[in-house]
């Protein structure tokens, strides 16, 4: 089964830190650029673009609204996304997705997304 699974979210305060993986299944993350997008709930219309990363990891680049606070790094023996976050915010608080889409071609699938897991910053 193909598939991304999403892991680390969960409860910290403002101003904490948190480390979110993505782990494939099912297929090789080699030829994907990967990105993290996050969603607030209740508002399933806006799916902000958090960091995204090249297939070759030769670039990454990060939304405004947490450049200098999250790092995005990729394993690419272990199949593996991860996002430190720093320096949290209530800002922050929402569900975090993985994705990954097809940068060289062929491949059976050009667009993967995780399940999401959440992330609460509240004190």
């Amino acid at each position: 089964q193909v598939q991304l699974v999403e892991s680390g979210g969960g409860w910290v305060q403002p101003g904490g830190s948190l480390i979110l993986s993505c782990a494939a299944s099912g297929f090789s993350l080699s030829r994907y650029g990967m990105s993290w997008y996050r969603q607030v709930p209740g508002k399933e219309r806006e799916r902000e673009l958090v960091a995204a990363i090249g297939m070759r990891s030769d670039s990454t680049n990060y939304a405004d609204s947490v450049d200098g606070r999250f790092t995005m790094s990729r394993d690419f023996a272990k199949d593996m996304l991860s996002l430190q976050m720093n320096t949290l915010k209530p800002d922050d608080a929402a569900v975090y997705f993985c994705n990954a889409r097809a940068t060289l071609l062929p491949v059976t699938y050009r667009e993967v997304w995780g399940q999401g897991t959440l992330v609460t910053v509240s004190s």
